[in-house]
């Protein structure tokens, strides 16, 4: 059985003046998720992803539709206790510390106050434990609001954008969080735009755009293995070889006293290698080139 079970889910607002116009954020969803993977959720900004997870927490009702957690209502309180979740903006007390927010939490959840050093290690805050949140940066409110989506030990994590305002080396720890739950047996499911990041950790990903839908599938399969092109870097090449290697490339790209050229196969490749070597030129690099998540994503945008 799915740990998660949506069935033709629609979600109107009303809108404008006096609410007399409708606008649909979500159109007849169907998704299923699996106990122990990884599920992506994405889409540009004002796709439904948000309203999705309201709709999976129970904050907000559907217009129409049906959803499943652990095989219960989402407003059953029975499960409230087996899922963390950290909403997109949230808000935090300016005036606790990072350790008092935890251990206030922990008297909401009825958990233990032992796990709050551990958590504000896993996500690198225990230098800032006893700072008050209102000095954090938005990446520092981030990172305490997935320590507290992990307090309760939830098998269930829903995280609503957790790498927004992180820099480069915050979105990989998180990440590495992430793939680290999945080993301890939870199920994660995360809302991005960030394709790069779902790209590296999830397993399954399911692409809405304007409330439906588009594509859902195993990342393996989306994405497909075929080469779409290869990159060679080459140097110490004459003008008249780097004419010549154009004709075999889809396009070319200089760079200082570097050449990189764009071919279709490996034909064209074995060709530009042996013509390189022979006229004493020297190979920098060879990159097979592959479709990325977001090149297929931006088939769907129109």
């Amino acid at each position: 059985m799915a740990l998660i079970n949506i069935e033709n889910l629609t979600r109107d607002y009303r809108v404008g003046f006096g609410g007399f116009k409708k606008m649909r954020a979500l159109d007849g969803l169907n998704l299923t998720i699996e106990k122990g993977e990884i599920f992506g959720f994405l889409g540009p900004n004002g796709s439904g992803k948000t309203t999705t997870i309201k709709l999976l927490l129970g904050l907000i009702k559907p217009t129409s539709g049906k959803i499943t957690i652990f095989g219960k209502s989402p407003y059953d309180t029975r499960i409230k206790k087996k899922i963390g979740y950290l909403p997109e903006s949230p808000y935090f007390y300016d005036y606790l510390t990072a350790y008092e927010f935890l251990y206030f939490c922990t008297q909401v959840l009825e958990t233990k106050e032992d796990r709050i050093d551990e958590l504000l290690k896993l996500v690198g805050m225990e230098e800032a434990r006893n700072i008050p949140m209102g000095k954090f940066s938005r990446g520092m409110l981030q990172r305490i609001g997935v320590a507290q989506a992990l307090l309760g030990e939830p098998e269930l994590v829903i995280l609503d954008e957790p790498m927004g305002g992180l820099d480069p080396i915050g979105r990989k720890e998180v990440r590495d969080i992430i793939v680290n739950l999945r080993k301890e047996g939870k199920t994660v499911f995360f809302s991005s735009h960030i394709l790069s990041d779902a790209e590296m950790i999830c397993d399954r990903v399911g692409i809405l755009i304007r409330g439906k839908l588009v594509s859902l599938g195993q990342m393996e399969k989306i994405l497909s293995e075929e080469i779409e092109s290869i990159e060679i870097t080459v140097k110490n090449i004459s003008d008249t070889v780097r004419q010549e290697l154009q004709k075999l490339a889809l396009h070319y790209l200089p760079s200082d006293n570097k050449v990189m050229f764009v071919v279709p196969s490996e034909e064209e490749k074995d060709k530009i290698i042996n013509y390189v070597v022979n006229n004493k030129g020297t190979i920098v690099s060879v990159v097979p080139r592959r479709k990325t998540l977001e090149e297929y994503f931006m088939t769907f945008i129109h």
